[in-house]
């Protein structure tokens, strides 16, 4: 199958196309050099293509970026998901269309409650949230006259090569920096109270996978592990991995409220027998290796 997918450089981006090309695809990647806001360019790149498949990755995909410059986020998030929309209608109307969402569309709840699932209200606070579901709705519209659109909410997922502007990679970082004696021993953290649902990508690109097959029903569907993590816990087990003592430091411009934000996954097990495979434990070995390699090579 030919699979146009944008943000191709991105942290997901460069681990989606081999495991595509694994699968027996054949991928096209495009990331800065196409701008998906642009309608002419990106007819033309889908006209070349010819895709029967497209998964879009571009995206502002971090929430404190979001926060700083949200009218970038709007341009690249909706105006993006749009003209892609459009386009894809315009020059390759046949093809599955996967827009990659986030389960930060939902309002994380403040104690604990059931895994979320696809019929809870979406209630997003932050404007990455809220552009992604409102490109989220442009899909569902899309896929009402006609095109074949998959919308994804994707739970927090990490592993080797993310970004330290997301939780986990960061606390691996400065794990890693202070057993190496890079970095004082003192930790800088958000609210450690809030609990999350963490995946490895490797789990979810084995998801986005299985989405593509035409024979599973276009819908939306959770990503998740259904696994209630502590930010506390998360921050213990880096600590004890890397065998160090620090001292813990509230940053003020990480923190906000202690909130609860855990999917169901049981939609996306039904129809493809998707279900996560790699330990929570394993996830967070290889993101500390990961950062005392990039710490070590500084």
């Amino acid at each position: 199958m030919r699979i146009f997918v944008t943000g191709a450089s991105g942290f997901v981006g460069q681990k989606l196309l081999p495991r595509l090309v694994a699968a027996g695809h054949d991928p096209i990647g495009a990331d800065r050099e196409v701008d998906v806001t642009d309608a002419g360019q990106l007819r033309r790149k889908l006209a070349e293509a010819a895709p029967e498949a497209v998964i879009h990755l571009a995206a502002m995909s971090s929430v404190a970026l979001s926060w700083q410059d949200p009218a970038a986020c709007y341009r690249l998030n909706f105006v993006g998901t749009r003209t892609l929309l459009r386009a894809v209608e315009a020059e390759a109307p046949g093809a599955r269309v996967l827009l990659i969402g986030s389960a930060d569309q939902y309002s994380a709840a403040t104690a604990a409650s059931a895994p979320l699932d696809e019929s809870t209200p979406l209630r997003p606070r932050s404007p990455y949230a809220r552009t992604k579901a409102a490109g989220e709705l442009l899909g569902h519209e899309a896929a009402r006259r006609g095109l074949d659109v998959v919308r994804v909410r994707a739970f927090n997922h990490t592993g080797a090569g993310q970004s330290d502007l997301f939780v986990v990679s960061s606390f691996a970082r400065q794990v890693a920096a202070i057993r190496l004696g890079r970095q004082a021993p003192v930790m800088r953290v958000g609210n450690l109270d809030s609990v999350r649902d963490f995946l490895h990508v490797a789990d979810v690109l084995r998801a986005y996978l299985a989405l593509l097959n035409p024979a599973i029903p276009a819908d939306v569907y959770n990503v998740a592990s259904q696994r209630s993590t502590s930010i506390q816990e998360i921050l213990d087990r880096l600590v004890e991995m890397a065998g160090i003592e620090a001292r813990i430091e509230t940053d003020p411009a990480r923190w906000r409220e202690t909130d609860w934000l855990v999917g169901d996954a049981s939609k996306l097990r039904n129809a493809t027998g998707w279900q996560p495979q790699i330990p929570l434990e394993s996830i967070l070995r290889e993101l500390y290796q990961d950062w005392l390699t990039r710490e070590g090579a500084h």
